[in-house]
């Protein structure tokens, strides 16, 4: 069996630290400017490795389609009316955020 890597392990980690927060609770974060926004169609997970292994790219490519950046006001405003339920995923010092589905 193999052993697994330390992206393994990290991706495993950072699984089990994931959490569901309403937007309102992530004030504090977007106020210091530490909220970024997870477009719905990436994997929370993986934009989290992206950001913990410095994966500029990754990360800069996602930036340019406009699919992972800092929360802007109206964005937040946003949420902020619907009360949005997001998933968390703190990779400090981000906290990175994405609405959640509706079930």
């Amino acid at each position: 069996m193999a052993e697994p890597d330390d992206t393994s392990i990290l991706k495993a980690k950072l699984n089990q630290e994931t959490a569901r927060a309403g937007w309102r609770e992530l004030q504090p974060f977007f106020a210091r400017g530490q909220t970024v926004a997870v477009a719905g169609d990436l994997d929370l997970i993986e934009v989290a490795v992206a950001f913990a292994e410095d994966r500029v790219e990754q990360i800069r490519q996602w930036r340019s389609q406009g699919r992972v950046d800092a929360v802007g006001d109206d964005q937040a405003r946003g949420w902020f009316e619907a009360d949005q339920e997001m998933w968390t995923l703190v990779v400090k010092p981000w906290v990175l955020v994405q609405p959640a589905r509706a079930h």
